[in-house]
């Protein structure tokens, strides 16, 4: 029988300090969140969006708490996700966690909902998720060690888990192809990355702005927790997964939705 270990202090369970790690999607909403949460833990955090500005806005804002980077980049096309991936190959040589949280919603009525809902949304949601975890694999296995095995965290969402009330459909069937996805990256990929998923619920995002301020009391009012998602709750869920603490799991969806999944 083996002599038991001694327990690890917490500092070092759950540290990202030195760990880099990419956060697609990281200058507002659930991104910003997750990325304000790594550079805040001591991880060399690189950000990317679509708009410039907006990644040099960012990049300004999450350097005052510590090491942030940013890159312009499209992820909605197989070329894109490879011109990132060099992108960040070219300055980093290994990377311990990839972040896909770049997405796109789109919400109308069922008659309304023609092609392009289809094409923006999958592109981006599905599509980007994976082709950005394929080119970044010989970083992320540069970074991977036995103990310590690299990370992809992939954004899903409640939506993608049970049925929403607004018409979103391509967005929750995309929500749902993540999850599943997730699952099958983490089956292939094992034993020296795992891929798990983060469901958020309602969390204050210009995503989600016209919905809360509209049903945000009854949302609430509606969630086991009675409140909506705060940032920490976000960045918490995404360091542990990132940490020597979550280093056991993979193929995980993890609802972060005040219940909400629970009820619905």
């Amino acid at each position: 029988m083996n002599e038991p270990t001694a327990p690890t202090p917490p500092d070092e369970l759950f540290s990202v300090a030195g760990k880099t790690v990419v956060v697609t999607g990281g200058t507002r909403g659930i991104g910003r969140m997750i990325a304000g949460g790594f550079v805040a833990a001591g991880a060399d955090v690189v950000i990317a969006s679509r708009k410039a500005d907006a990644v040099a806005a960012a990049v300004a804002e999450l350097s005052a708490y510590g090491t942030c980077h940013g890159l312009a980049a499209d992820l909605s096309t197989e070329e894109g996700a490879r011109a990132f991936a060099d992108a960040v190959a070219a300055d980093h040589d290994r990377v311990h966690v990839l972040v896909n949280n770049a997405g796109a919603t789109w919400g109308a009525p069922l008659v309304e909902h023609d092609k392009a809902s289809w094409d923006r949304v999958l592109n981006l949601n599905v599509q980007g998720v994976f082709h950005t975890t394929k080119f970044f694999l010989p970083v992320l296995e540069a970074a991977s060690t036995p103990d310590d095995p690299a990370r992809v965290i992939n954004i899903g969402s409640i939506d993608g888990i049970h049925v929403p009330v607004l018409e979103s459909y391509s967005y929750s069937s995309s929500k749902a192809a993540v999850h599943q996805l997730t699952r099958h990256l983490a089956r292939h990929l094992a034993p020296s990355i795992t891929v798990n998923a983060v469901a958020p619920g309602p969390f204050e995002s210009k995503m989600m702005a016209a919905t809360l301020d509209a049903f945000g009391e009854q949302i609430a009012a509606g969630a086991p927790l009675k409140r909506i998602g705060r940032p920490d709750d976000m960045a918490g869920v995404a360091i542990f997964l990132a940490s020597r603490a979550g280093a056991y799991l993979t193929g995980a969806i993890i609802p972060v939705d005040g219940g909400i999944a629970t009820v619905g």
